[in-house]
C-alpha cells in the first residue's frame, strides 16, 4: 500500500474535514493525501540497471548474479534474467530484513540473521517475477542505447535460441561485452545512458 502524507497547504484550507480524508476548499473538495513518489522516474530500486549490466559484463558478479568471462560476455536475455532476479532478491532480503528489525524492537531483543533469511526466503516466493523491473521489451530498447553509445558490442559467439526451434530462420542468442569506452565510461553515465547519448532535454 502506497505510503500517504498530508499536503502542506491544507492547514490553511478553511472547512476542512480530516474524518473522512476530504476538505472544502472554496467549493472544491480535495484529497489530503498525496502518494510519496519522486516527481520524475518513479520509485526507487536497490540498483540501476546500468550500473547492474556494467558489472555483470566486467566480471563481478554484482548482487549475487553469475560471474561472466569479460571476453565471452553473455547475451542479451540472460542478462535481463540475472537483473530480474537480483532485483528480486535485493528487494525481498530489504522487506526481511525491516520485518525483523520491527519484530526485534516489538520483543526486544537483537536481530537475528536466521529470521532475516527465512524471510527472505518467503517473500522470494511469493513475489511474481514481473513485479520488480522493467519487461524484456524496455530491457532491449535499453540495451540498443548502450550499443548505440557504443559501449557495449557482439563478441561473435552466437548459439541457437528457442526461437529458432519453431522458426529456423528466427535470431540466435549473440554474446555481448563491454568496449573499451564502456569500461572507460564514468558512474554518472551508466546511471543514465539516455542522458549520455541525448544530453538533457
Amino acid at each position: 500500500m502506497p505510503a500517504l502524507i498530508q499536503p502542506l497547504n491544507t492547514e490553511r484550507c478553511p472547512g476542512r474535514n480530516t474524518a473522512n480524508g476530504m476538505t472544502n476548499c472554496g467549493g472544491r473538495i480535495r484529497a489530503l493525501v498525496e502518494l510519496l513518489k519522486p516527481t520524475r522516474g518513479g520509485f526507487l530500486r536497490p540498483f540501476g540497471c546500468g550500473w547492474f549490466i556494467r558489472g555483470l559484463l566486467m566480471g563481478h558478479g554484482p548482487y549475487g548474479s553469475p560471474i561472466v568471462d569479460p571476453e565471452v560476455g553473455s547475451p542479451q536475455a540472460d542478462i535481463f534474467h540475472h537483473y530480474k532476479m537480483a532485483l528480486l532478491q535485493a528487494t525481498a532480503l530489504d522487506r526481511a530484513t525491516r520485518q525483523e528489525e520491527r519484530q526485534a524492537r516489538r520483543e526486544k531483543r537483537l536481530l537475528s540473521p536466521d529470521n532475516i533469511e527465512g524471510l527472505t526466503e518467503k517473500y522470494l516466493a511469493h513475489m511474481p517475477y514481473k513485479a520488480n523491473g522493467c519487461r524484456y521489451h524496455s530491457f532491449v530498447v535499453y540495451f540498443s542505447t548502450l550499443q548505440r553509445l557504443g559501449w557495449v558490442e557482439p563478441t561473435g559467439r552466437e548459439e541457437p535460441s528457442a526461437f529458432q526451434g519453431n522458426y529456423p530462420a528466427g535470431p540466435p542468442r549473440k554474446y555481448y561485452r563491454l568496449t573499451p569506452a564502456g569500461k572507460e565510461a564514468r558512474d554518472q553515465a551508466w546511471a543514465n545512458p539516455q542522458v549520455a547519448l541525448y544530453g538533457k532535454g
